[in-house]
This record gives structure tokens, C-alpha cells and sequence, in this order.
């Protein structure tokens, strides 16, 4: 993956994001050529849809956004986006009723293209994707799971559902080059050849390719 100024652009909600994006792309879509842009935040992103998706030069835009705890209200946020920034136009962009599996694409111009983390049909975040990049009988990970869910609940200074996260971070603080998710991709710690990140990596050829 490299950057690009021929208006293809991915939003993405922050700086972990972008990087989880960037090191799997440069693993499995080297040529791939797109601006990956962290918006801090779902607010700022939901935003930004509305003016991106109007640029003239703009090709494709991706968008990609935690689904959280409820896939169908972050869906009709976006989708509500898109059509504000398209009401002008001859024809309104519109995503289907629900998230494709794959990752959702419609035509356009521009086209479009939406994957609700972690899987565009289960609730979760980037964490419950990259948690099915651990490679398989992993010895740590069992151990930090245990750690994690050995706190004290007085001496939790997360909540109980970011826990997963702490979990990830836990792990990943026993590589031999401690630092953020995308880090431990770069570095092979994590399966780059899962099933569900090759399955990201087919939506991006396919948003952004020819």
C-alpha cells in the first residue's frame, strides 16, 4: 500500500486503526495505492463522510468504523452521511439495508465502500478483529487472559468492555519488540494470512483497484 493523491481515500476513526490498515496492506496489497486519514474519532468521521464523498476528484472512499454495540445504528449513521453529502447529485449514494460479510462496495461515482469493524455483521471494534490474527495454540495468550481477568474489579481502570483490549495490549507487551497492533503485524507476530484479514484485504483490492 502507498499513498496516493488520485482520489482514493479511506477514513478510519483513529490512529490504531490507520496502522492496523497501513502494515496489512503493505503485506497483502503492496501496490495498492490509497490515503488512509485517522479522524479521531467516530463524530469526526461521521463529518468528514458528508464532504468526501462530494469532492470532485474523488474515485473511491472507504470508510471504515467500529461497529460497537449495535451494527444496524452505526449502518444507518453512515448511510445518513452519505446521503447528505449526496443530495445534490442527479442520484443520492445509498448502502444496502444491512452490511455485506465481504465488506460492502456500491458503484459509483465515487465509489464507496463501508466495512463495519470487526466482521460487518457482528458488534465489536478493531480489537475483536485483530484478536483473530493471534496465531493458533498461541502459549502467551492463555496467560493473558488470565492476568487480565485476575484483577481485582477495584483495581480495574478499564471497563468491562474494552477488556478484550487490555488482554491484547497484555500480549502484546511479551513480544520482543513491544509497541501498538500494527507493530506486531509488521513484525509476523500476528497472522497477516488469517482468513478475516485476507477477506479485509479483498475489500480494499476491490474498493480501490482498477
Amino acid at each position: 500500500m502507498t499513498t496516493d493523491v488520485s482520489g482514493n481515500l479511506l477514513l478510519v476513526e483513529g490512529v490504531d486503526d490507520k496502522h492496523v490498515v497501513q502494515h496489512l496492506g503493505h503485506k497483502l496489497a503492496p501496490n495498492l495505492k490509497f490515503d488512509c486519514v485517522d479522524r479521531g474519532g467516530i463524530d469526526s468521521l461521521l463529518k468528514t463522510i458528508r464532504l468526501e464523498v462530494k469532492s470532485l476528484d474523488r474515485h473511491a472512499l472507504g470508510i471504515l468504523a467500529d461497529a460497537n454495540d449495535d451494527v444496524a445504528h452505526r449502518w444507518q449513521a453512515i448511510d445518513n452521511m452519505l446521503r447528505e453529502g449526496t443530495e445534490l447529485l442527479d442520484e443520492r449514494v445509498g448502502l444496502p439495508k444491512a452490511p455485506i460479510v465481504g465488506g460492502t462496495i456500491i458503484s459509483g461515482p465515487p465509489r464507496v465502500g463501508v466495512w463495519l469493524m470487526p466482521d460487518n455483521e457482528h458488534s465489536g471494534e478493531l480489537e475483536n478483529f485483530v484478536a483473530q490474527l493471534l496465531p493458533e495454540g498461541d502459549p502467551v495468550w492463555p496467560l493473558a487472559e488470565q492476568f487480565i481477568e485476575g484483577i481485582p474489579h477495584g483495581h480495574r481502570e478499564f471497563p468491562r468492555q474494552k477488556e478484550l483490549r487490555a488482554k491484547l495490549y497484555a500480549w502484546l507487551a511479551t513480544r520482543r519488540r513491544p509497541g501498538p497492533m500494527g507493530t506486531a503485524i509488521r513484525a509476523g507476530s500476528l497472522d497477516a494470512t488469517a482468513p478475516i484479514a485476507i477477506r479485509f484485504a479483498d475489500w480494499l483490492k476491490a474498493l480501490f483497484g482498477p
